[in-house]
């Protein structure tokens, strides 16, 4: 199983993001999708995520109206939509996922970069 992550890069505070995770592999399953970032010095926290069934989302309280995550089960694919960026959502962005239930994460990328120039 491989995630690989893309659509980082250097932005300025206010601009917008969408970061893209492909998933491949023959022994790829998955409950759900989530991104997690972890910024210089602190620990990996999680961002968002997304169950398959239903479509319901998750998002930490300091992304919430500003992101929106997506994506196609049958595409193995998830999206994060950034907007709104702050200097503070400077991060390495990993997406990561869930094959028996949200929380419990199985698969996880390399990352991409976020940086968002004040």
């Amino acid at each position: 199983v491989q995630l690989v992550e893309s659509g980082g890069g250097l932005v300025q505070a206010g601009d917008s993001l969408r970061l893209s995770c492909a998933a491949s592999g023959r022994t790829f399953s998955s409950y759900g999708m989530a991104w997690f970032r972890q910024a210089p010095g602190k620990e990996r926290e999680f961002v968002a995520a997304i169950r398959w069934s239903d479509d319901i989302t998750y998002y930490t309280d300091s992304v919430k109206g500003r992101f929106t995550i997506s994506g196609d089960s049958a595409k193995n694919t998830v999206y994060l939509q950034m907007n709104s960026l702050k200097p503070e959502d400077t991060a390495v962005y990993y997406c990561a996922n869930a094959r028996r239930r949200l929380g419990d994460y199985d698969d996880w990328g390399q990352g991409t970069q976020v940086t968002v120039s004040s």
